[in-house]
Order: structure tokens, then C-alpha cells, then sequence
């Protein structure tokens, strides 16, 4: 590619990274408003919530092995399209009132973006084997940015109380025009393996790796350094507003203000992230994340000051800044076959991003979300023993899991990348 298409593409993922973002904010931001019009206990919200860990997990399933068989573009616009219709029935749901069809709208906005990010992704790391410089922070970082300019209209919403349905469907009309005018400068083919061939009969090189993949340590560590962090950021996602309202006394509008500067929080950590990553490295900067990350987490789990616990969510979302991106660079220098590496890895954390945090509902019905957040914090703190995994310096070229055919094409900008990071 010329470098102004690559210029091009890295800026239409930019705007498929901000998609996503502003519409998860805008649903988040509403939740109380969502429960309170279905009138709906947090137990009974955590079962609506479930329609997104479904969808979610139909779409993270599903993603890896549709582009190692169509490539990235088809399932980024198919992914993408589905979060907007989700966004659309959520918002009609709420008017009906009815929770069967949030719960379907859920549905359809988590097998969207649990399928299209996971694409994004793998494009977003393949332009890092282009450049040789690191992405993919920035790239979550537009996600971040989404979040910010979609949580903050979604404050003013409340404020004024425009009704939710209305805020939604400006929200999936608007995203329809990003999308339209991003997947022009998308390309197509990327991600496609080799195995996923029909013309190749015998097991070639990527069909050897492809277990192999499963059976790195290293790799599988990377995985746990993501489902940690991708948790904390989900769990935010999901349950942030709900939280400051019912366990620290905020109301509704206070409520998404505090999710808004999680996100800020999030969108400074990820855009200043590179800076850190090329001054102390990967395991450095997670070991550093996860320390704020658990320290944000534990004052807003224990104190009953709603001033420290609201300041203490920026010390959260920065910690939950730069873990799934860093990690994701890392699975993509960690050895050969770096599609089904990101795939592998990307998939862990939508999991924990998607799947997760609704599960948390359940306990909270019980315990308290404040108590619920306890488990999060068990898996952030994990994430600091385990940073060092991050550190994937030369295993791109020299992976000891690699059989000595490995094509020296399997990520030639690898090594560069990890000196400069």
C-alpha cells in the first residue's frame, strides 16, 4: 500500500474505533433512565445485560474464524452495522417500555461490536506491521474519545431529559454516516489465512501454527493480562452511572458525569500512551496501569466519601487505559501467525469487556455493586504480577513455540516495532 492509503486507512480505523465508542456511552449514560421506564430491580437489569453477553459471545466466536475466511472488512462493516441496529431497538425497547426487546437490542449491539472490534483489531494491528510504530493505543484511544463525546451528550440528555428513544436514534444516524464513510479506505484481504484457502489441500505452514497458538504460555499470559484489564474497562462500561447513583448517593446526571471522566480519563491514558511505551516498555507501563487501576478500584470499593470515590474513577479509568492495547501489540510480536495471535488474544478480551461485567449484576443484586467491584479488583491487581509477559522483545523472529520453517514474512516489522516501544 502507498502511504497515503495507509494514511487513509489508519483514519477510517480511527473513525471505527470512535463509532463504537460514542454508542456504548450513550447507552450507558442512560441505563438508570433504561431501568427506572422498565422498572427494573439491578438483578433483573443484570438479566438484560445477559442479552448483550450473548450477542457478544456469538460475535467473538464467530469473528476469528469469518476473517480468517473473508478478511477484516466484511466483518468490520457486518459488526458495525449490527451495534447501530442494536442501538436503534434498545432505544425503541425503552419506548415500548419492554425489556424482551432492550434485552434483543443488547443482543444484536454486543454480536456487533463482540465481532467487529475483534476485526478492527487484527486491521488496526496489521498497520503496525506497516509502520513499524505503535497503533494501537491510539486507536483505543479513539475508542475512548467516543466514549467521552458520547457519555457527555448523553449527560446533557439526562439533564434535560430528552427521551431516550429520541437520543438513541440520533446516536445510529449518526453513526451510519461514519460508517458509510470510513469502509471506503478500508482494504480488502487483510487477515485472510492461508489455511482458510480452498485451492490448498495439504497442511501448510499456518495450519501447523495454528495449535500452537493455544499452546504458548506466554501468549496465554498476554490473554490474562487482557481479560484483567479488559474487565475493569467493561465493568466501568456497564455499571459506572449505576454505581455512583445506588452505592455512593449521586444522582442520575452526577452519575454520568463521573462515567464521563472515566472515559476522559481513559482517552488521556490511551492517547498518551505511546510517549510512556517508548520511554519504559510494555511490561513497565501494564505493571504501572494495573497499580492505578487497583488503587482507583479499591477507594471507590471503600470509601464513603462520594468526592473520593468520583476522583478516584479517573485513577480507574487510567489505569484501564492501555492494558488491552498494549497487549494486544505484545500478541501480535509474540511469534508467527500474527492474525490468529491478535484474534486469539482479542477475543479473551471482548470476553472479559462484554461477557463479563453483566455477570457482576447478579452479585450485585445480592452484595451490593460496590461489593460486586471486589472481584474486578481480585483480577487488576493479578495483572501487576503478571506485566512482565507484555515484554515480547524478539519473539516475533525467534519464537521458541516456532518450527525452524517459519517464512521470515511472518512479521518482519516486528523486532523494529518492539525497539522503538
Amino acid at each position: 500500500m502507498t502511504d497515503r492509503a495507509v494514511r487513509r486507512r489508519r483514519q477510517a480505523l480511527f473513525l471505527l474505533f470512535f463509532l463504537p465508542g460514542i454508542a456504548l456511552s450513550s447507552w450507558v449514560t442512560r441505563t438508570p433512565d433504561v431501568r427506572d421506564q422498565l422498572g427494573l430491580s439491578t438483578g433483573q437489569m443484570g438479566l438484560v445485560l445477559f442479552g448483550l453477553s450473548v450477542g457478544s459471545m456469538i460475535g467473538i466466536l464467530c469473528s476469528g474464524r469469518f476473517v480468517s475466511r473473508f478478511g477484516t472488512r466484511p466483518v468490520i462493516a457486518l459488526g458495525t452495522l449490527l451495534t447501530i441496529v442494536g442501538t436503534a431497538v434498545i432505544g425503541a425497547g425503552s419506548a415500548v417500555p419492554s425489556a424482551s426487546l432492550v434485552t434483543a437490542g443488547l443482543c444484536l449491539f454486543g454480536a456487533g461490536m463482540g465481532g467487529g472490534e475483534v476485526a478492527v483489531n487484527v486491521d488496526g494491528a496489521d498497520v503496525e506491521r506497516l509502520t513499524g510504530t505503535a497503533v494501537l493505543p491510539t486507536l483505543h484511544g479513539c475508542f475512548s474519545l467516543g466514549t467521552v463525546i458520547g457519555g457527555t451528550a448523553g449527560m446533557a440528555a439526562t439533564a434535560a431529559e430528552v427521551p431516550v428513544p429520541w437520543h438513541l436514534a440520533v446516536v445510529a444516524l449518526v453513526a451510519t454516516g461514519i460508517l458509510v464513510h470510513a469502509m471506503g479506505a478500508v482494504p480488502a484481504g487483510i487477515g485472510i489465512s492461508i489455511s482458510a484457502a480452498p485451492s490448498e489441500p495439504a497442511p501448510g505452514p499456518a495450519q501447523r501454527l495454528r495449535p500452537q497458538v493455544w499452546r504458548d504460555r506466554k501468549l496465554l499470559l498476554i490473554g490474562a493480562i487482557v481479560l484483567a484489564m479488559a474487565l475493569a474497562e467493561g465493568a466501568a462500561n456497564d455499571w459506572l452511572p449505576l454505581l455512583m447513583v445506588d452505592g455512593h448517593g449521586l444522582d442520575a446526571a452526577m452519575g454520568s458525569l463521573v462515567y464521563v471522566g472515566f472515559a476522559a480519563a481513559m482517552t488521556l491514558g490511551r492517547f498518551s500512551g505511546t510517549y510512556f511505551l517508548g520511554r519504559f516498555g510494555r511490561a513497565a507501563v501494564v505493571r504501572a496501569s494495573a497499580v492505578s487501576g487497583a488503587v482507583g478500584l479499591l477507594l471507590v470499593i471503600f470509601s464513603d466519601n462520594a468526592v473520593v470515590a468520583a476522583t478516584a474513577v479517573l485513577f480507574w479509568g487510567l489505569g484501564a487505559s492501555l492494558g488491552f492495547p498494549v497487549a494486544l501489540s505484545a500478541a501480535g510480536d509474540s511469534g508467527p501467525d500474527q492474525t490468529a495471535r491478535v484474534s486469539l488474544v482479542a477475543i479473551i478480551g471482548y470476553v472479559a469487556f462484554l461477557v463479563g461485567p453483566p455477570a457482576l449484576g447478579f452479585l450485585g443484586d445480592h452484595y451490593g455493586l460496590r461489593s460486586a467491584m471486589v472481584v474486578v479488583l481480585a483480577f487488576v491487581a493479578s495483572a501487576v504480577l503478571i506485566a512482565p509477559a507484555a515484554d515480547t522483545r524478539g519473539r516475533a523472529t525467534t519464537a521458541v513455540d516456532a518450527p525452524h520453517d517459519t517464512p521470515p514474512s511472518a512479521n518482519p516489522a516486528g523486532q523494529h516495532r518492539e525497539d522503538r516501544s
